[in-house]
C-alpha cells in the first residue's frame, strides 16, 4: 500500500470488535491516511453521506469474514528491559526446566567465548546473563545459588534475573567484583540471602540488587536503540501497537532512548514513566513538548515501588504467607521520602503517579496518602494516580478507587504462569481469591490488563493472547483451576479485549488509540480464528496479522522519508541491471 498519499480503503466482510461501547460490533470500516473515517455495517454505508462518498472511490479489501480487533495496548510493561533480556539466556520452559539445564546453558555460553572475551569477562567487562528463573518450575524446586552458577562459569561473572525482576542470583565471581561478603549488611529495603554460616548464597532481593548494578557493563546507546527496534518487530507480530514503559532500575533517559528508537523504526506508541527512586537527586527535565500525548513517544508519569512480589514472598500483605510466621507478610519497599518527592514532582508537572502495589498493605498505604489530594492531571479521562498489579485489594481501596477515579492495572498472566509459587506461598483457596478482576470491573474500577513483561514466567512474556486466555479461564498453564473461589472472577472474551485495548489507552492518555472509532488511529489486527467463538483454552493458538496503518502513514508521508526513499530509488535505478 502506498502510504505517501491519503489513500482510502474500505475493509468489508469482517467481524469487527471495535472496543467502542456505543458501537461495539461492525462488519466494515473505511480508513484514510492512517485514521478510521467510518465504521459500521456495510448495508448502512449509503445512508451516511460522508461514508458513501468515500466508499465510491475507495480501494476495497474483502477480509473474508475474519475477526478484526483494535491493536493491543499494553499499559504496563518494560520494553527497554525486555529488549535487553532478548539478548540473554532464557531460564524459562521449554528452554530450561531445571537448574542443571541452566548450568549447562551458562557453560555453553562460557565455552563459546573467544580468548579476548574470556579475558574481558575475567576483568568484569563482560557478563553472562540469564533471565526468567522461577524456582517453582525447576525440577529441583529451589532457587539457584552461587555454586550452581559457578559450575557453569567460575572465571566469568554470571547474573540470573528471577522472573519477578525483584530478585537476582549471581555467582562467586560477581560477588567478588561487587565486594559482597559475609560482613556486608543488608541494605534498607533489601536482603542478602545467607547460608547457615552467614555466607552470601548469591541470591539478592529488592534493593540488595543495587549492590551489583554498578559493576554491570553498559551497552552503547546505538546498541540499545537497535535492541528496541528489534523488539518492536516482535511486538508487532503479537498485535501490540502501544505500550507503557514503566521504567528501568537506573536513571537512564528512557524518553530519549525510545524517541531515538522511534526514529530508527520502532513502530509502537510509548508512554514513558520514570522509576522515581533513581531520580531523587537529579530529577528529569520534563517539558511541555515531552508531555504531548499526540506524539509517538511522550512522558506520562513517574513510578514508585511500594512492595515486592508474591512469588518472591516480598509483596506487602495483611495475611502472612503460607508456611511463614505471623510476621511473614512481605516488605514495605518505598520510603516516605521517595513517596512524597514523587507526589510533589507529579503534581508540579501534571503527570501521573504510578505505584507498584501487590499486597493489601502496599495498596492501602498509597491510597490513604492520596485520598485528600485533588486531581492534578488536567484531562478528565486521565487518572492522576494508577496502581500496578493489585493482587489483594481491600474493600477500602476498591471503594476509594471508584470514588476518586484511580486506575488499577493488573496482570492475569502472573497466576497463569507462576502457579507453583502462588500455591506454595498463598494456597489454592487464597489464589482463587487473588486478582479479583471481575469484582473490580463490575464495581466500576478504572481497570486495564497488561503483561509486566519481562517480569513474568513465560517464554513470550509480552504476548497478549496467553494473558487473555488466563483472564477468561483462570486455568494455569499446568492445568490448575483457580476459578473456583467465592466469586467467579473470570472475564468474558469481550471484557478482556476491551481492558486490553480501549481501557489501557485511556489510562495512558492515548485518547485516539485502542478502539476503532471515527478519528481514531487505524492500528488494527486481523485474526486467524474467531477469538469470540474458539475454545477459550485455544486462545493462545490464534495467529495475528497486525495493520499499523496510522504509524505507516505518518512514517511514509514524512518529508524526510520521502527524501530518503527518492534517494534510494535514484541510487537503485543507476546500479540495477537492464
Amino acid at each position: 500500500m502506498n502510504h505517501t498519499e491519503k489513500k482510502t480503503v474500505l475493509y468489508k466482510n469482517a467481524k469487527i470488535f471495535t472496543s467502542d461501547r456505543e458501537n461495539l460490533w461492525a462488519d466494515a470500516m473505511i480508513v484514510t491516511g492512517g485514521r478510521v473515517k467510518w465504521v459500521g455495517y456495510e448495508k448502512n454505508i449509503k445512508g451516511v453521506s460522508e461514508a458513501a462518498s468515500l466508499a465510491e472511490t475507495a480501494e476495497i479489501i474483502d477480509l473474508g469474514g475474519r475477526t478484526v480487533l483494535p491493536g493491543f495496548v499494553d499499559a504496563h510493561m518494560h520494553p527497554i528491559m525486555l529488549a535487553d533480556y532478548s539478548t540473554m539466556i532464557s531460564a524459562l520452559p521449554p528452554e530450561v526446566n531445571s537448574i542443571a539445564e541452566l548450568t549447562a546453558k551458562i557453560a555453553e555460553r562460557s565455552n563459546a567465548m573467544t580468548a579476548e572475551e574470556a579475558a574481558r569477562a575475567e576483568r568484569g567487562e563482560l557478563w553472562i546473563r540469564a533471565w526468567g528463573y522461577d524456582e517453582g518450575k525447576f525440577a529441583e524446586h529451589r532457587a539457584p545459588n552461587r555454586y550452581d552458577l559457578d559450575a557453569g562459569a567460575s572465571d566469568a561473572p554470571v547474573l540470573v534475573h528471577r522472573t519477578c525482576a525483584h530478585v537476582i542470583c549471581v555467582n562467586s565471581k560477581a560477588l567478588e567484583l561487587a565486594g559482597i561478603t559475609a560482613d556486608t549488611p543488608d541494605p534498607d529495603g533489601g536482603q542478602i540471602d545467607r547460608d547457615e554460616n552467614g555466607e552470601p548464597t548469591g541470591v539478592l532481593r529488592e534493593t540488595a540488587k543495587n549492590l551489583i548494578e554498578p559493576f554491570l557493563p553498559v551497552p552503547s546507546h546505538d546498541e540499545l536503540v537497535q535492541q528496541i527496534v528489534d523488539l518492536g518487530k516482535i511486538l508487532e507480530k503479537q498485535g501490540v501497537v502501544a505500550v507503557a514503559d514503566m521504567g528501568l532500575f537506573d536513571a537512564s533517559d528512557t524518553y530519549a532512548l525510545l524517541s531515538d528508537a522511534a526514529k530508527a523504526g520502532f513502530a509502537q506508541r510509548a508512554a514513558v514513566y520514570y522509576m522515581w527512586h533513581y531520580f531523587l537527586d537529579n530529577p528529569p527535565v520534563v517539558t511541555e513538548e515531552m508531555k504531548d500525548h499526540d506524539k509517538q513517544i511522550y512522558v506520562a508519569g513517574v513510578k514508585t515501588v511500594g512492595d515486592g512480589s508474591i512469588s518472591g514472598r516480598t509483596a506487602w500483605l495483611y495475611e502472612p504467607y503460607l508456611g511463614g510466621g505471623k510476621d511473614d507478610c512481605g516488605i514495605c519497599v518505598c520510603s516516605d521520602e521517595v513517596l512524597e518527592s514523587a507526589i510533589a514532582f507529579a503534581k508540579k508537572h501534571g503527570i501521573q503517579l504510578s505505584m507498584h502495589a501487590m499486597g493489601g498493605q502496599a495498596i492501602d498505604r498509597i491510597i490513604r496518602r492520596a485520598e485528600n489530594e485533588k486531581k492534578w492531571t488536567n484531562v478528565e479521562t486521565w487518572p492522576h494516580l494508577r496502581l500496578e498489579h493489585l493482587t489483594e485489594p481491600t474493600e477500602y481501596s476498591i471503594d476509594e478507587a471508584i470514588k476518586k477515579g484511580y486506575a488499577f492495572v493488573t496482570q492475569p498472566i502472573f497466576q497463569y504462569s507462576e502457579i507453583e509459587s502462588y500455591l506454595k506461598n498463598m494456597g489454592l483457596e487464597r489464589t482463587c481469591r487473588d486478582y479479583p478482576i471481575r469484582t473490580m470491573l463490575e464495581r466500576g474500577v478504572t481497570l486495564a490488563l497488561s503483561t509486566d513483561a519481562p517480569a513474568t514466567s513465560w517464554a513470550t512474556p509480552s504476548d497478549p493472547l496467553p494473558n487473555i486466555k488466563a483472564a477468561v479461564t483462570r486455568i494455569a498453564y499446568d492445568g490448575t483451576d483457580y476459578s473456583k473461589g467465592e466469586r467467579d472472577e473470570r472475564l468474558t472474551v469481550e471484557e478482556a479485549i476491551y481492558l486490553y485495548t480501549r481501557a489501557g489507552a485511556l489510562i495512558l492518555g492515548m485518547n485516539d488509540s485502542g478502539w476503532l472509532h471515527p478519528g481514531a488511529r487505524a492500528d488494527f489486527l486481523v485474526l486467524s480464528d474467531d477469538i469470540f467463538t474458539i475454545d477459550p483454552m485455544r486462545i493462545d493458538e490464534i495467529k495475528i496479522e497486525t495493520h499499523l496503518e496510522a504509524f505507516l502513514y505518518h512514517l511514509y508521508s514524512s518529508p524526510k522519508h520521502r527524501k530518503d526513499a527518492a534517494r534510494s530509488q535514484d541510487s537503485s535505478s543507476k546500479s540495477a541491471p537492464c
